[in-house]
């Protein structure tokens, strides 16, 4: 059985992993995207898009949809299968789950990253009714309202500033007595007239009601964990910030990783590996916006075309 040779190879089919298709097909390389699930990645669990240029308003779903038609016009190859191993060489072997394997001379490394649960009941069951994880994708959705936010690193508490330009009241709930995030935002925070804090405390419910066939938050209970009294918090939403996790398991350390399990990529997107390249949420510092994804995908193409060409 003769093994497939591609000059790039994309794994993760979402915005990064999409834009990236459509540049390099239109380059004329020979391009496979691997996704394990459908393609449109994350952003296809998104309820409303309103931020992305030229579209005012579009849902998540289809947004991802006419990603991957585009993709697929251009001549892009899309595959639903997830890779369990990259063997560097010339060309790079992907593994399949599956067992099939192929051959690229570039491998995109486009996985992204997926929000940290809190495994509370109730929050899968109001996820994307009421529970979010990106107060920027779905903040207007409560305009006026009560809102809790869960965290207080950098990405919490600066969202929930963002969210106190929309929302009625800003609640954010902290596990420690004081803010983990850099001074200048905590000092907006804790001065800002419609954001309070719930110090020392945990959440251990979220919940919620079913109206008209329709569910939605009303409240969430929040654990006191120096008196170990419980209290409710009437909100509308609530936004979960207590970090992003990496799709890069299936990597194995092939790449050098940050701390937290990001790969490390330079201004040109490549990784510790030459030909290895990183886009979009998964690399190290990457801001987790569709517009981004689909910005660094396309510029990653550049230069993997340029590394192919030399």
């Amino acid at each position: 059985m003769t093994t497939e040779i591609y000059d790039l190879a994309i794994i993760g089919g979402g915005p990064t992993g999409l834009a990236a298709a459509i540049y390099a097909a239109r380059a004329s390389l020979r391009t496979v995207v691997l996704e394990r699930f459908l393609p449109g990645g994350m952003v296809s669990n998104t309820m409303t898009v309103e931020n992305y240029p030229g579209i005012p308003e579009i849902s998540g779903a289809e947004l991802g949809e006419r990603f991957h038609e585009h993709a697929v016009k251009y001549g892009a190859e899309i595959r639903i299968a997830g890779v369990s191993s990259i063997i560097p060489g010339k060309p790079f072997h992907l593994t399949l789950e599956d067992g099939s394997t192929l051959e690229a001379r570039s491998v995109l490394l486009a996985t992204g990253a997926h929000a940290r649960h809190l495994d509370v009941p109730g929050e899968m069951e109001y996820a994307g009714m009421g529970v979010s994880y990106c107060a920027v994708c779905d903040g207007w959705a409560f305009r006026d309202k009560d809102v809790v936010v869960l965290g207080g690193g950098d990405s919490a508490v600066e969202e929930s500033l963002y969210l106190a330009r929309l929302a009625r009241s800003v609640t954010i709930v902290h596990r420690r007595d004081a803010l983990r995030a850099q001074k200048i935002i905590q000092e907006r925070a804790l001065a800002h007239p419609k954001i309070s804090f719930r110090w020392n405390s945990i959440l251990t419910e979220i919940v919620g009601v079913e109206e008209a066939g329709m569910k939605h938050v009303t409240s969430v209970r929040v654990l006191d964990l120096l008196t170990e009294t419980e209290s409710e918090i009437p909100a509308s939403g609530v936004f979960i910030y207590v970090g992003m996790v990496p799709n890069t398991a299936f990597l194995h350390d092939l790449v050098a990783l940050d701390k937290e399990g990001f790969v490390i990529a330079d201004s040109a997107f490549s990784t510790s590996i030459p030909g290895i390249y990183a886009a979009g949420d998964v690399r190290s510092g990457s801001w987790r916006q569709i517009i981004i994804a689909t910005a660094e995908g396309a510029q990653a193409v550049r230069e993997i075309d340029c590394y192919l060409g030399e």
